[in-house]
């Protein structure tokens, strides 16, 4: 997948989408990406699959 939009962008994006979203959701660690990702999933009771097609999607926007 090529990247189009920064992770700032995608943040917005997200949370302008999914107002349950604040700041706290997308705090990045290094070596803890599943690990948010996981988190992200819980909270929008989506699963990893669901989450990659979601990301996929913000790039075509």
């Amino acid at each position: 997948m090529n990247i189009l939009r920064s992770w700032r962008e995608q943040k917005v994006m997200l949370k302008m989408r999914f107002p349950i979203l604040n700041d706290d959701d997308f705090i990045f660690e290094e070596g803890k990406k599943e690990s948010m990702l996981t988190q992200l999933g819980i909270k929008l009771n989506k699963s990893s699959i669901e989450l990659e097609l979601l990301f996929a999607e913000l790039q075509r926007c």
